[in-house]
């Protein structure tokens, strides 16, 4: 009995060991991923000819992220400004000087599922990663 139960202890542990690298690794590349885009998005949004982030540079940043297999349907974006102006609206784009704030979050879904083998709770339905930039606007009319 013994035997069997130090076998299912060191499975249990060996199975972790294995597959903890792996699932960090997903982690690390969905939030570089993330990053990235949020740097892309905020270099056009705040150049010079925009001002703005609106609705098709977000549709057109979640196909790409489609593309790296997020769902799109779980993103989630968050666009604000330093002025508490709307840094949507492409009549009224940001001016220069102020910042452009966007934030884009993803849940992590079940890829810590792997921890409760050794006892550590993952973390809650809700909880998401993100990635965040600022960027003054570069916006003269």
């Amino acid at each position: 009995m013994k035997q069997i139960l130090v076998f299912v202890l060191f499975a249990g542990l060996l199975c972790w060991f294995m597959f903890s690298p792996t699932y960090k690794h997903v982690l690390m590349i969905r939030n570089a991923v993330l990053q990235k885009e949020v740097d892309l998005m905020l270099e056009i949004g705040a150049n010079g000819s925009h001002g703005y982030i609106d609705n098709t540079a977000i549709e057109a940043s979640k196909l790409r992220l489609e593309e790296r297999g997020f769902n799109r349907s779980l993103l989630q974006y968050e666009v604000l400004t330093t002025s508490g102006v709307d840094g949507t609206n492409a009549s009224a784009p940001v001016l220069r000087g102020i910042g452009l704030r966007l934030q884009i979050s993803y849940p992590y879904q079940r890829l810590f599922e792997i921890d409760r083998l050794i006892g550590i709770t993952p973390p809650s339905a809700s909880a998401r990663m993100s990635a965040e930039g600022l960027k003054m606007s570069e916006y003269v009319p």
